[in-house]
Parts: C-alpha cells; sequence; structure tokens
C-alpha cells in the first residue's frame, strides 16, 4: 500500500486566541476605576443603605470613606479582569468575571457620585426591576422572532398595542385582568401583519417592522385624541394592579422587596423568561425554531415546514411584547399616553443584541438598561456632581456600548432576515 494511501489526513489548525477581548477589559476596568478613585474625595462618606420595610434581618449600613471604596471596588474590577484572561486564552466562558468586573465599577461609580449622601440601593434596585419589566418582555419577543429567523423590528409597535389595548379594555370593563388578557392579543394582531408579510409575501423584514411601528403610532394617536383624550374617565382610566407580597421570601434581605414585593406582570416576566428558555433549548418545539433560523433548507429537508413555524413564532413574539406593554397602564401609569413607550421597543432589541440572542442574556441586558434608567432618577434626587444632562445620556450611552459590540464578538443566527422559499 503506497505511502499517499496510508497517510493519515491532517487536524486543521486550530485558530489562535487574540488577547484582544480580555487586554479591553483589563485597560477599561483600570481606567474607570482610576478615573472614579481620582474624582471621589478623600475627606467625605459615602453610605449604602440596604433596608427596605420588614425583613428577616437587618444589614448595616455601609458607611465608608468615598476614595477609599471607589478605590477598593476599582481594584476588585481589575483582578476581576485579569482572572478572565486565563479563561478567555483556554476558551472559557469569562461570564462570572466579567459579571463582577462590571458590579464593581459600578460600585466603584456610586462611591464617587454619593459622596456625603445616602444612597438606598435596595430602592434603587426595586426601580431598576420596574423600569426593566417592558425592555424584558421586548427582549423575549425578540429573541423568539430572530432565533426563527425573523427580525423583528416590530416590537416597539408591539408593545404601544398592548399598552392602548391594555388600558382601553380595562377601562371599559372596570376589571384589569380582561385588560391584561386584551394586552398580549393586540400584540398578536400586529405579530400576524409581521408574520404574514415576512413569511408570506417576503417583504424585506426591517421595513415591514418600520412601517408598522409607524402605523401603531399613528392608529394609537389618533384614537387617543379621538376617544381616550376626549372622555378619559370612560377610555382612560383602567384600574392599577395591586402588589402581591410573597410571604417568607418578600422577608428576605434586599432581593425580597426587590423580587417579591411586586405586581403580576412582573411575576408573569420571571415565568416568560424561565418558559422561553427550557421551551427554546429543553423541548423539539424549540429545536424546531432554532433549526429554522440556522439552517431552514436542511429543516424543511426533515419535513418541517419553515414558513408555518416562523409564522407561529413571531405571533407568539408578538403576543409576549404585547404583554410587556401592558406593564405601561395597568403596572405602572394607570393611563395610556401618546406615544408612551418612547422607545422602549429599540432598547429591547438591543438588548437581544447584548444577550446574544439568549433569554437569559437578554434578561440580564435588560435588567442592566433597566438599571442605568433608573440610576439618573436616584442620581438625580440625591444631588450628583454629574450634570443632570449626561444622567439623561446614561441609558443610551448603554445601548450604544451594547450595540456597537463591546461585549464580544456576537453572531445573529445564520438565517435571520433571510427569507425562505421552498425549492421546486
Amino acid at each position: 500500500m503506497s505511502a499517499a494511501m496510508t497517510a493519515v489526513p491532517e487536524a486543521p489548525a486550530i485558530a489562535p486566541v487574540s488577547p484582544r477581548r480580555p487586554l479591553a477589559m483589563v485597560a477599561i476596568a483600570v481606567f474607570l476605576g482610576g478615573l472614579f478613585t481620582w474624582l471621589a474625595p478623600a475627606g467625605q462618606v459615602t453610605t449604602f443603605i440596604f433596608n427596605l420595610g420588614q425583613q428577616f434581618f437587618e444589614i448595616p449600613d455601609w458607611s465608608v470613606n468615598s476614595r477609599t471604596a471607589a478605590a477598593a471596588f476599582a481594584l476588585i474590577a481589575v483582578l476581576a479582569a485579569l482572572a478572565a484572561w486565563p479563561l478567555h486564552m483556554r476558551r472559557r466562558s469569562v461570564l462570572w468575571p466579567s459579571a463582577i468586573m462590571g458590579a464593581a465599577l459600578i460600585m466603584s461609580f456610586l462611591s464617587w457620585v454619593a459622596s456625603d449622601e445616602s444612597l438606598p440601593v435596595t430602592g434603587l434596585l426595586q426601580g431598576s426591576l420596574l423600569l426593566a419589566v417592558p425592555l424584558v418582555f421586548g427582549a423575549m419577543a425578540g429573541v423568539l422572532c430572530e432565533r426563527s429567523g425573523v427580525i423583528n423590528i416590530n416590537i416597539e409597535g408591539q408593545l404601544l398595542a398592548g399598552a392602548f389595548m391594555g388600558a382601553v379594555i380595562g377601562s371599559l370593563t372596570v376589571n384589569v385582568y380582561l385588560g391584561l388578557l386584551a394586552a398580549p392579543l393586540a400584540g398578536a394582531l400586529i405579530g400576524v401583519l409581521l408574520a404574514t408579510f415576512a413569511t408570506r409575501y417576503f417583504v424585506d423584514q426591517v421595513v415591514v417592522g418600520v412601517v408598522l411601528n409607524v402605523l401603531v403610532i399613528g392608529l394609537t394617536g389618533f384614537l387617543y385624541s379621538r376617544f381616550l383624550s376626549e372622555d378619559p374617565d370612560r377610555w382612560n382610566n383602567p384600574p392599577r394592579l395591586p402588589n402581591i407580597t410573597i410571604p417568607v421570601l418578600s422577608e428576605i434581605p434586599v432581593v425580597g422587596p426587590v423580587m417579591f414585593e411586586q405586581n403580576l406582570i412582573v411575576y408573569l416576566m420571571y415565568v416568560t423568561v424561565i418558559l422561553v428558555q427550557l421551551g427554546l433549548f429543553s423541548t423539539r418545539w424549540g429545536l424546531r425554531v432554532r433549526a429554522v433560523g440556522e439552517h431552514p433548507d436542511a429543516a424543511a429537508s426533515v419535513g418541517i415546514r419553515v414558513n408555518s413555524v416562523r409564522f407561529r413564532t413571531v405571533v407568539l413574539g408578538a403576543a409576549v411584547a404585547g404583554l410587556g406593554g401592558a406593564f405601561f397602564t395597568l403596572g405602572s401609569v394607570g393611563a395610556f399616553g401618546r406615544e408612551m413607550t418612547a422607545g422602549n421597543g429599540f432598547i429591547a432589541l438591543a438588548a437581544v443584541i447584548f444577550g446574544r440572542w439568549t433569554p437569559l442574556g437578554s434578561l440580564g441586558a435588560a435588567l442592566l438598561f433597566g438599571f442605568a434608567y433608573n440610576l439618573q432618577n436616584v442620581l438625580s434626587i440625591i444631588g450628583s456632581p454629574i450634570p443632570s444632562q449626561f444622567l439623561l445620556m446614561a441609558p443610551y450611552l448603554v445601548t450604544l456600548i451594547a450595540v456597537v459590540g463591546l461585549v464580544g464578538k456576537v453572531r445573529a443566527p445564520a438565517a435571520d432576515g433571510i427569507p425562505f422559499r421552498k425549492s421546486a
């Protein structure tokens, strides 16, 4: 037998791991940590307050020297960034070192901006969760749609439709739970339009999403002027969902008041995230959804009706977004306002990218954006040294960081946005 026939084929070379990402993490930790430490006044004290309501035990308030605390948290951030380096080079996940680094930098920042003030940490987290609720629902809608191969630019319109219908039905029936049921139906109706144009007529999905957003904004604005503002007691006065306190769990320090003293929509958010995570990655249905989003031709070859799966998934995602829209009118404000979603749908879409098209990652990104929103409110109240104009920019700066990809290299589902036309 010849040598050519007996030669063992060489294994493909594995590309070396670039140290660019851990280098960037270390540089960011050193720069921001050093900046916050330098800005923090040495002779002032920052007080972190953790107690809110009745709890099993009280956590003592932290009264620390502002500069010392900023330096200590900055050091933790640098150590976490250094710990991520060998993990990255061995192709391991750097999720936890990244999370610790981010949390430490936030605490270093708070040590500076809250110097000579008292910062209610539990209240800050509680408000952040509430502001993140519509973002989480919108992000789950985006994950479902894009995992199936359909770009959902229409999250903004779906949130707005859910908010509008929840307010109107809740007001007319004087029943908050009927309004809560109507909201996802309104979102699903918008989703039917998106799915029809995307999977039946193969119209550009981005264009369709933008057009539907404009349609919903215009339609709800017209109906608001024609009915809701003319007779608000009848059309725009829905009851609000009461807070439900979970016994025992609500008394856990910090976590209890934040997570377990909320209204029904917040608890539905927890359930939705769990169901989407398990559904996509632990069920046969989820395997089909991911298959049509990654390899639609291969999925079709084994009998999966690609466009039907996409159609149903888009409608389901739109219903999830509609449920999130109900939070504006039934869980928070208590009335519908023109364009009240205020760009939350686009922030939710950024959370999908930031979260790498995964439910848990998108949840974390949405919570981060909610924290950025609430932080500007809290800092404005306690009197921050940062000008108010910069505080207003904070959520959008965080969003920009996500979109430009500083969270690392990300890849959308391979067939995302590509229409599937069945070959003859």
